[in-house]
């Protein structure tokens, strides 16, 4: 499936719910935020007709998201069903880990073939400062189910912040990926969310990436890996069994190679994670739209994919104003 300016869209992120059992600064507010009404969100079945419309057009992969996706009950069944469409490949999950060592095991053999933990220090009081939860020792757990479960494509997710883990990232980098093949990713902090609010300022790349040469010696960059990707360049230190990954959507944008849509968890298919433009999904299917039908929209709305996103410009209409917890990352 292909979009106006000609990009293969073949990846979904799927939000399964609003709701998460952390407080991250830069995510949400420290009183949490006012929860959706159970039956504004797609059910099961819904998602399910869902993908089946979009594997039908291409998609190949996809990542279930949040808030925290593994405080939605039954995601094992999920993904379970997710395994049986035809056309669907990978089976991601992006989650920060406090729930996972209970359900690692489980979502393996359900046909869960990747996952991506959230973890910004190695500290235990840093994390409870950035998170407002107590709960390390909980992740670390969940780390380690994973690890016995035999999941292979396993990737970590850090958001750099001055003052907060800039001297922890090399840390980072060699405690999960210098004996294990796993994947470091360092991600730009957004200008969505809670992070400008509260005071906070990321760290650009560049000098991300200088400070882990400095500590490690020269960057190597590590050809694409096979599959659906999504839009990190990889690197690998001499001597690393791991790989170290930068995304940063605002220096150096990817949008003339995205090649995803956003399923919001009340059924709103987002073009782009800046856009407010897209197609609300929930009430064609609760209206009692066809499987024909239904694919035909998919593939009408998908491709009208805005060309890019248009972070920098002020004066951009189409501007989506949610959180990142409201659109699923």
């Amino acid at each position: 499936m292909y979009d106006q300016y000609k990009r293969k869209i073949e990846y979904v992120r799927i939000s399964l719910t609003d709701r998460c059992n952390l407080r991250c600064r830069y995510c949400m507010p420290e009183e949490g935020i006012e929860k959706m009404r159970h039956e504004d969100i797609l059910t099961f079945d819904e998602i399910i007709r869902i993908v089946r419309g979009l594997a039908a057009l291409g998609v190949r992969k996809v990542r279930l998201t949040g808030g925290e996706p593994l405080v939605r009950r039954n995601i094992v069944e999920l993904v379970r069903e997710i395994h049986k469409i035809e056309g669907i490949r990978q089976i991601a999950l992006t989650t920060n880990g406090v729930l996972l060592a209970d359900l690692a095991d489980e979502l393996v053999k359900a046909g869960l073939t990747g996952v991506n933990i959230s973890i910004d220090t190695l500290k235990a009081a840093t994390f409870a400062d950035i998170t407002r939860r107590p709960v390390f020792a909980r992740v670390e757990a969940g780390i380690e189910a994973v690890h016995e479960a035999g999941l292979r494509d396993v990737k970590f997710n850090c958001v750099p912040i001055q003052g907060v883990n800039e001297a922890e990232l090399p840390a980072l980098v060699e405690h999960f990926t210098h004996l294990r093949p796993w994947k470091f990713r360092f991600i730009e902090l957004m200008p969505i969310g809670c992070a400008y609010e509260a005071g906070l300022k990321g760290i650009p790349m560049a000098e991300v990436r200088q400070t882990l040469e400095n500590a490690f010696g020269r960057l190597r960059p590590v050809p694409a890996a096979s599959g659906v990707c999504g839009p990190a360049a990889y690197y690998q230190a001499a001597g690393f069994r791991g790989q170290v990954g930068f995304i940063d959507a605002m220096e150096h944008k990817f949008c003339s190679s995205c090649n995803r849509v956003r399923l919001t968890a009340e059924g709103f298919l987002k073009l782009c994670l800046n856009a407010k433009t897209g197609l609300d999904l929930r009430s064609l299917l609760r209206s009692g739209i066809s499987d024909e039908n239904l694919r035909l929209a998919l593939q009408q709305a998908i491709y009208h994919k805005p060309e890019e996103h248009f972070f920098k410009t002020a004066a951009y209409q189409e501007k989506d104003s949610r959180a990142m917890y409201q659109v699923g990352g």
